[in-house]
C-alpha cells in the first residue's frame, strides 16, 4: 500500500509542480504527517525533491527530473485518455487502477501533449445506457472479470426468461463485452460457446479449474458475428411501406425526394410490426402484407371511435 502511494505522491508532484503537505494529504486521503514521512522516504531514496518554506511554499521535484514518454503523437495521446473509460473500469472494480495509470500517463507525457490529453477528459464523456432504461444491477461483475481475466472456469446459477427459468451451468469465460450499457459474458459450455447477461446471475463460484480458450478464438469476431445471426433470426420477414420525409428519416431510409419513399423493411412479426409502425403515425403507410395492414387499420379505427367519443 505505501509503496503505491509513494508512486502517486511522485507522480503528482512530477505532474502538478509545487504542491503544499496538505493539498497531498487531501489528494493521497492520508495525514500530512504521513506526508511529511512519505516525502522523507522518498528523499532517502534519492528522489531529487525538496520544500520550500513560507506561505507560497511546498514540495517540488528538482527542474528536469521527468520520465518523459516518447513517440507518441498528439492523436495517440488523445486517443489513450479517450478509451481509458472511467465508469466502465469502476465497475470492473478497477477505477483506482485507471486513475493511477492516467497520472502515470499524463505525467510521462511532453507538456504539449498532457494539454491535448486533459483536453479530452473535460470534454467527452461516455454515458452508455439509455435515456429511459434503468441501470442495471450487476453485483457480480467483478468476480466474473476476475475469472475471465485468470482464465478461472465458475459455475452459474442464472435465470433466463424461458423454462426452467433459473438454471446452474459450468461455463469456462472466453470475455466480457460492453452494450449498449450492458455487461454480456462470453463463455463455453457443455451446449457450445453461449452469451449470458451479467445482471441475470444470480450467483457464482468461481473454480480452480483453469478454463482454455479454443484455438483461433477471437471475441470480437465472435460477438459480431453473434450479433449477425441474432439480426437474421429475428428479422423473418418484410413490409412493404410508402414513407413520408420525415417517416424515412426516422427508420434511417433514403428518401426519395420531398414526396412519398416506397421500400421493403424486414420485421421481426406482425405483432412487433404492428407496434413500430403505429409509433411513426401519419409518416407511413403500411402496404403489405395484407395481415399487417389490416391490423393497424383495425387498430386506428378503434382509437378514432375512442377519440370521439
Amino acid at each position: 500500500m505505501r509503496a503505491g502511494r509513494l508512486v502517486t505522491l511522485l507522480l503528482l508532484l512530477q505532474n502538478r509542480g509545487r504542491m503544499t503537505a496538505q493539498q497531498l494529504a487531501e489528494e493521497l486521503e492520508v495525514s500530512v504527517r504521513t506526508v511529511y514521512r512519505d516525502v522523507e522516504a522518498l528523499a532517502a531514496a534519492g528522489v531529487p525533491l525538496y520544500g520550500d518554506a513560507g506561505h507560497a511554499g511546498g514540495y517540488r521535484l528538482v527542474d528536469g527530473y521527468r520520465t518523459r514518454l516518447t513517440g507518441l503523437t498528439a492523436d495517440e495521446a488523445q486517443a489513450a485518455f479517450l478509451a481509458a473509460l472511467p465508469g466502465t473500469a469502476a465497475e470492473l472494480g478497477l477505477g483506482e487502477a485507471l486513475a493511477t495509470a492516467q497520472l502515470k500517463l499524463r505525467a510521462a507525457l511532453p507538456a504539449e501533449l498532457r494539454e491535448h490529453a486533459g483536453r479530452i477528459q473535460e470534454r467527452f464523456l461516455l454515458d452508455a445506457p439509455g435515456w429511459y432504461g434503468a441501470d442495471d444491477r450487476t453485483p457480480h461483475l467483478a468476480p466474473v472479470a476476475a475469472a475471465v481475466w485468470e482464465s478461472r472456469a465458475m459455475v452459474l446459477r442464472y435465470r433466463r426468461w424461458r423454462a426452467p427459468e433459473e438454471i446452474e451451468r459450468r461455463v469456462e469465460p472466453y470475455g466480457l463485452v460492453l452494450k449498449a450499457g450492458r455487461w454480456y459474458l462470453v463463455a463455453g459450455g457443455p451446449a457450445g460457446i453461449r452469451t449470458y447477461r451479467v445482471d441475470q446471475i444470480i450467483g457464482l463460484q468461481v473454480l480452480e479449474e483453469e478454463s482454455v480458450v479454443p484455438d483461433g478464438f477471437e471475441l470480437a469476431a465472435h460477438w459480431h458475428g453473434s450479433l449477425a445471426g441474432f439480426r437474421a433470426r429475428l428479422h423473418t420477414g418484410e413490409a412493404l411501406v410508402r414513407l413520408t420525409a420525415e417517416g424515412a428519416r426516422r427508420l434511417g431510409v433514403t428518401p426519395a425526394g420531398d414526396g412519398w419513399t416506397e421500400t421493403r423493411v424486414p420485421i421481426e412479426s406482425i405483432d412487433h410490426a404492428h407496434g413500430e409502425f403505429l409509433r411513426l403515425g401519419g409518416e407511413v403507410e403500411v402496404l403489405a402484407p395484407a395481415e399487417l395492414r389490416a391490423r393497424i387499420a383495425e387498430t386506428v379505427r378503434t382509437l378514432a371511435a375512442r377519440y370521439e367519443g
